[in-house]
């Protein structure tokens, strides 16, 4: 028995290695999205890790080379860990100031901002937020707040012109974009902000079956049930009463009548319901479940339902929706809200497009062109301010 069970321990921890391996370098590369998600599962399920910490793993993926044309640096902005991107080419003058917030649904995170600045020749700070489930509602917004205001009352140390500040963000990040937007003009003695570029964001968790979430269900990078998993994950560490958030059944009716003249498919244009959407009644409404996740319709959470007030103070916007995105329509849904209060909106819309597409720009050599027309609408807008 005692000679057979160092051989037992060998194959036992060969076979364990060999698994890890399989996951976490070949899957690492896979460009599967339906594939990643199922490995992501197994993990969890056999208790190897979570899938958060696979997914991060995988987005995380990509090592980058020096950049000849820009000098980075990792810093700490009010401990908040930032990474600052500056041109390294002379200027005329003060340059642009992009304060970045990284997408992910608030879990996951990248630090890859090299082509907005390369390319619109500004300077951007990306901000490392602290992620959910560790970290929670509203971890993420105070970190991106505070990153904010401290390079806004410190921008002189960065050659940027005060008047020139944009906030920019992809997916949860535009959401963050959004927030910190909407604080700063709700009462602030610091500069105006010149913009905000929201990109694909997720502003709302009301509603969950508004047309773009159901024509999109089961279309990568983002599932509808993702959605909600990832806003639940953020609000509360857990994704308990997912399925109830999804059926509506969160909002007291009141509450769903109030919000209604901003969150609703009436408001989104006909040409955008042709894929066949068949209107869904909201379930019973669950006191209980409400009181777990009330919070969800905080406009800190949920920019979207912030007040009129607040919209009219708002800078210029930029608003990317792709058509293929569960989170097409709050985009939408936003671009009437800024624009039926007097706030100057550029939309750029790609029919071809799926969420998280220019997250896949050069990933490990490939690219969507999509994904570059993008990015290029993006820098096209900062150099047009």
């Amino acid at each position: 028995y005692f000679t057979t069970l160092p051989l037992f321990f060998f194959f036992f921890f060969f076979f364990f290695f060999f698994f890890f391996f399989f996951f976490f370098f070949f899957l690492k590369f896979s460009s599967s999205t339906v594939q990643c998600k199922y490995s992501a599962e197994i993990l969890e399920k056999t208790g190897l890790c979570s899938q958060i910490t696979f997914g991060r793993y995988v987005r995380q993926g990509r090592k980058l080379g020096v950049d000849p044309k820009l000098f980075i640096q990792d810093l700490q902005f009010n401990k908040v860990p930032v990474r600052v991107y500056q041109p390294k080419a002379t200027s005329d003058g003060r340059r642009r100031g992009i304060i970045f917030f990284h997408g992910g649904g608030w879990v996951f995170g990248s630090l890859v901002c090299r082509y907005i600045s390369r390319e619109s020749e500004s300077v951007v700070v990306s901000v490392q937020y602290r992620l959910a489930p560790e970290h929670k509602y509203p971890a993420a917004y105070e970190d991106c707040l505070n990153a904010t205001i401290h390079f806004m009352k410190n921008i002189e140390h960065y050659g940027v012109d005060p008047a020139n500040v944009i906030v920019c963000g992809d997916s949860a990040g535009g959401n963050l974009a959004a927030a910190v937007s909407q604080t700063l003009a709700g009462g602030s003695d610091l500069p105006k902000l010149r913009a905000q570029i929201l990109i694909y964001p997720g502003l709302q968790a009301l509603d969950f079956n508004l047309p773009s979430y159901h024509q999109n269900r089961g279309v990568p990078l983002l599932f509808r049930e993702r959605a909600a998993f990832f806003a639940l994950q953020y609000l509360n560490g857990h994704a308990m009463h997912m399925q109830e958030v999804l059926e509506g059944s969160h909002i007291p009716p009141d509450m769903r009548l109030k919000y209604r003249k901003w969150v609703s498919p009436d408001n989104i244009p006909e040409k955008f319901k042709v894929r066949g959407v068949k209107p869904l009644r909201p379930t019973d409404f669950i006191a209980e479940v409400f009181e777990k996740v009330k919070r969800l319709c905080e406009p800190n959470l949920c920019p979207l339902l912030v007040e009129d007030a607040i919209v009219q103070q708002l800078p210029e916007s930029f608003i990317l929706t792709c058509e293929y995105d569960v989170l097409r329509d709050d985009g939408l849904l936003y671009k009437k809200r800024l624009e039926d209060n007097g706030v100057r909106v550029t939309w750029y819309h790609l029919e071809d497009g799926f969420h998280g597409i220019i997250s896949l720009y050069d990933y490990c050599g490939f690219s969507f062109p999509a994904g570059k027309r993008g990015l290029d609408s993006v820098v096209n807008f900062l150099k047009s301010l």
